[in-house]
């Protein structure tokens, strides 16, 4: 193969992304690239695709540093649908409570200043799309500003779940910097004990409900930690978040 021009290299780059479903890495891509084009000098390739992501926003994801992903590739870890538990009041769905939950983390135990339900496979990907997620972020009347944080919160309502709950909610924390559980009051004495000792140990927020949509009667076992979540992966999940859903990321970032 001649020398490749910088569209070449670009276009060559996008194809070889495009056959690795799981990704491929920065200096992978680029040795590809050199292997099937020697007379392309190295550091011309390596200038030209460092930022795939954003010659083809449509095409090319970039889901953690120096990994590339097609962006066809990127639904096919979360499209868990959504539980059902049967109760004496008939079947209840787990998004019935993602608002609730959002209003409790905002209103009652005042760990945002805005906070909505999100839940689903929309913002794709296994890594990170919570049940609820909220900010806190200094409001007009504060006389000290402080930067703003991301805050996530998992749901589930089947009690069989609380590992499967706090493995979710420790990944959020990636971009979060406070995380909570939810889970019902049903769960057995031994889970709620072994769930609130791995939450205080973890930092992750924990609070029991009643599996009642109407009225869950939220309460609070374990106050979430503040950490520091890693600022690529804060962006990375804005720029999903925004592409998602632009009236729920204005509400939420500006």
């Amino acid at each position: 193969m001649a020398k490749l021009s910088t569209q070449g290299i670009r276009e060559l780059g996008l194809d070889i992304i495009r056959k690795k479903p799981g990704g491929i890495r920065y200096k992978e891509l680029v040795a590809a690239i050199q292997a099937a084009s020697p007379e392309t000098p190295w550091d011309a390739i390596r200038w030209n695709v460092w930022d795939m992501q954003r010659k083809f926003p449509k095409d090319v994801a970039k889901p953690s540093r120096g990994l590339f992903m097609p962006v066809a590739a990127m639904g096919e870890g979360d499209n868990t649908p959504d539980s059902l538990v049967s109760t004496k009041a008939g079947k209840l769905k787990e998004s019935d409570f993602y608002q609730p939950f959002a209003e409790w983390l905002k209103s009652d135990l005042d760990e945002a200043t805005d906070a909505l339900a999100l839940g689903g496979s929309g913002l794709k990907g296994k890594w990170g799309t919570p049940d609820v997620v909220g900010v806190y972020k200094p409001l007009a009347s504060n006389l000290i500003k402080f930067d703003l944080e991301i805050l996530s919160g998992e749901v589930k309502i089947d009690p069989q779940q609380p590992v499967v709950a706090f493995g979710q909610a420790v990944g959020y924390r990636l971009f979060s910097a406070k995380t909570y559980i939810a889970m019902p009051n049903t769960i057995t004495p031994d889970d709620q004990d072994r769930l609130e000792a791995l939450c205080m140990l973890f930092g992750v927020g924990l609070a029991l409900f009643e599996l009642k949509p109407e009225d869950p009667q939220f309460s609070i076992r374990v106050r979430a930690q503040r950490f520091s979540p890693d600022m690529f992966y804060v962006n990375e999940f804005a720029d999903r978040l925004r592409d998602h859903d632009s009236v729920a990321f204005e509400r939420l970032f500006r």
